[in-house]
């Protein structure tokens, strides 16, 4: 059996995504619980030299909305990174799923050997689809999405593996 790249792409960002907003959802509960200003979990980080919990949530949508866009040769939406709440990060979210779910199969698949520029440190790079897809950018999603879980657990937010994990498709979970 063969994998596509709409395969390979879209339904671990509809599921990491959703997991994402459940994630902040427990996140702004616990605050009300613990009565701080769930704000203050926005601007967390794991080391001084890192994004903000915010920046990271920002990262991983964009790496999914330009990813999908990409593939399929068409101009990449722009989402203004002005999220001021863990409200705004949920509707980015949900904003970005929607614009996932709209790509079809078959406008990503037979992208593999598709060229992909982007800009990496000031430099253009230019990728196939393939490596592109599965060697950059769903290490740099699961990465950016992993970090904003991170920093909400190190923040005393109440998760587990399954929070991360979402809903797998198969298991019942």
């Amino acid at each position: 059996m063969t994998f596509s790249m709409y395969q390979v792409a879209v339904p671990p960002f509809l599921q990491t995504l959703g997991a994402l907003s459940a994630v902040l959802a427990k996140a702004e509960a616990h605050a009300g619980a613990k009565k701080f200003d769930p704000a203050l979990l926005l601007a967390s980080r794991l080391a001084p030299d890192m994004f903000p919990m915010s920046r990271q949530v920002q990262i991983a949508c964009d790496f999914a909305k330009s990813t999908v866009a990409r593939l399929a040769g068409v101009a990449v939406a722009s989402f203004a990174d002005d999220e001021k709440s863990l409200a705004d990060l949920r509707a980015r979210i949900d904003k970005t799923l929607d614009y996932v779910r709209s790509f079809k199969p078959s406008q990503i698949d037979g992208s593999e050997e598709r060229d992909v520029t982007i800009t990496l440190a000031g430099k253009p790079v230019t990728f196939k689809g393939q490596p592109y897809l599965v060697h950059f950018v769903l290490p740099n999603f699961y990465f950016h999405a992993t970090v904003a879980y991170a920093i909400l657990r190190h923040n005393g937010v109440e998760l587990g593996k399954r929070d991360f994990l979402g809903s797998v498709p198969g298991l019942g979970v």
